[in-house]
């Protein structure tokens, strides 16, 4: 499985960006499509998941801003970032998890400015 991110980019506070993640190869191992990110110094977080049958799963800090979205017949995810904070900028990844493996996106950068 081969995942590429796309939508990062520089937006001020309270913007919005759209990312986007197309997944290929064997896709039909995919039972799970996150989003993770990463800022310096810190730790991989999970933003939002989303499964098969379309339950979502959020970190409490980006409750009511992000809304992650998934196409299964484009094999795409989406994470729509609305009312963004400086504290959002991170490297943003796509992650698809199978029933025994995962994948992992290239990342794509989100800044934030205040």
């Amino acid at each position: 499985v081969q995942l590429v991110e796309s939508g990062g980019g520089l937006v001020q506070a309270g913007g919005s960006l759209r990312l986007s993640c197309a997944a290929s190869g064997d896709t039909s191992r995919i039972n799970v499509l996150g989003w993770y990110r990463q800022a310096p110094g810190n730790q991989r977080e999970l933003v939002a998941s989303i499964n098969r049958n379309t339950y979502t799963n959020y970190a409490d800090s980006v409750k009511g801003r992000f809304t992650i979205s998934r196409d299964n017949a484009k094999n795409t995810v989406n994470l729509q970032m609305n009312s963004l904070k400086p504290e959002d900028t991170a490297v943003y990844y796509c992650k698809a998890t199978g029933t025994l493996d995962y994948y992992w996106g290239q990342g794509t950068q989100v800044t934030v400015s205040s």
